[in-house]
């Protein structure tokens, strides 16, 4: 079974495969669809990048530089796996065929290494630190389209979507916190032709392993973390030691972390149980079998947590409060404890949505309205579907799709003559 992860298969011809892309490529920019010999994780790309408006002959925008880059550098988790990228590639990467290359999660270039002159020939296209290589800026590649994925891919001269990156080759892989799952960055080698190989692809996936095994060796970052997007179960990391809660421990520690200044037991009984009739001594023994997990951390009178807790979900908040909804939309994978009819919770969860929510169709942007509009909660939402399709151009991957989906629900709202 060929590998569909791989560029090439065994006995493939290069340059007629190039060929026969370029042409197939010049189809699909010109309103066609995708044809052989792309492969469907390169044509899945190819959509997304159409969506996002990616340009195909376009420059990457650079986004960090200057002191704003080295603080985001010192600060990141993958500087401490500098060493084991720079073990396992940098003499790949000094060969003068090849770079390494590093980006956070948002495909935000970190390191750039490798032969001067192979790098003076990258920078032509702004293969450089601080350039933002996602998908939505600079289309189909394979740091971009591995953090998109979620798996390591190569890609081949002519699949990259922007004609200035065609002379190249890649192959990356994503990189994750394995304490937490959460998605770090990709690391990358860029070359000639000859990287369409498949020791290119496990290499960087080996590195990509030996890196995340390297950080979860290193002493635990200091902290308190709660992971409670997307998950029925929240996930509490005090200082490098996991705790999976089970739904009302949840339930307790979203609500007070996002009441720092602490509750009192009848305002966190009202939080978790609404009007209900609940004996205190039912809140007191869920604190006190929390209380057990989290030893000193939980503190009462008022019940409070002891040391600040970041949260994923005021990760996509402070997103948004930036101005950045690319990055509260890749870091929101789903809604806060879905299962949890806890009124706190529910108008915590409601909220962070609907901000959510109404910044994209603020600004339009049609990948992030197909990503929002392509997952669980957004399948059935008419108003983001409509505002896809009025984002994409008649001619467009995915108009005729974002289209369809405005009729079946304007039928099934019993909107059909609207």
């Amino acid at each position: 079974m060929v590998n569909p992860w791989l560029a090439l298969e065994a006995g493939a011809d290069p340059a007629a495969r190039i060929a026969s892309l370029r042409r197939a490529h010049e189809t699909f920019l010109a309103g066609g669809p995708v044809a052989p010999p792309v492969r469907p994780v390169v044509a899945d790309s190819w959509r997304r990048s159409a969506d996002a408006r990616a340009a195909p002959e376009g420059t990457v925008p650079v986004e960090l530089d200057g002191e704003a880059l080295r603080a985001h550098r010192e600060g990141h988790p993958l500087a401490r796996a500098l060493p084991v990228f720079r073990e396992l590639l940098g003499t790949t990467a000094q060969d003068g065929a090849h770079l390494l290359a590093v980006c956070d999660a948002q495909g935000r270039m970190l390191w750039v290494e490798g032969h001067p002159g192979v790098r003076r020939r990258a920078e032509r296209m702004n293969f450089v630190v601080g350039a933002r290589w996602d998908e939505r800026h600079a289309g189909t590649n394979a740091p971009g389209t591995a953090l998109a994925a979620d798996h390591a891919v190569q890609i081949f001269a002519a699949e990259h979507y922007n004609r200035r990156v065609q002379r190249w080759t890649c192959a990356a892989a994503p990189l994750h916190d394995r304490r937490t799952g959460r998605l770090l960055g990709a690391v990358d080698i860029t070359g000639g032709d000859h990287l369409a190989h498949p020791h290119s692809l496990a290499l960087v996936q080996a590195t990509a392993r030996a890196a995340e095994a390297h950080l979860a060796a290193c002493p635990p970052q200091p902290g308190v973390f709660l992971t409670a997007l997307g998950r029925d179960e929240a996930l509490l990391v005090v200082d490098g030691r996991r705790l999976r809660l089970g739904r009302r421990h949840s339930e307790i520690m979203v609500l007070l972390a996002h009441h720092p200044d602490g509750l009192t037991g009848d305002q966190l009984a009202l939080l978790l149980y609404g009007e209900r009739e609940v004996r205190p001594v039912t809140l007191r023994a869920e604190l006190s079998r929390l209380r057990h997990l989290v030893g000193p951390l939980l503190a009462s009178r008022p019940y409070r947590l002891r040391r600040p807790a970041d949260t994923d979900a005021a990760a996509v908040g402070a997103a948004l409060t930036s101005g950045d909804p690319s990055a509260a939309l890749d870091g929101y994978p789903g809604p806060l404890l879905p299962l949890s009819d806890a009124p706190g919770v529910r108008r915590l969860r409601d909220t962070l949505e609907a901000r959510l929510r109404r910044t994209l169709l603020t600004c339009g942007d049609p990948e992030a309205l197909r990503q929002w509009a392509g997952a669980p909660w957004g399948e059935d939402d008419l108003e983001v579907w409509e505002a896809l399709a009025d984002a994409l151009p008649p001619h467009a991957p995915g108009h005729a799709r974002a289209r369809a989906a405005v009729r079946r629900l304007r039928e099934a709202y019993g909107m059909a003559g609207r």
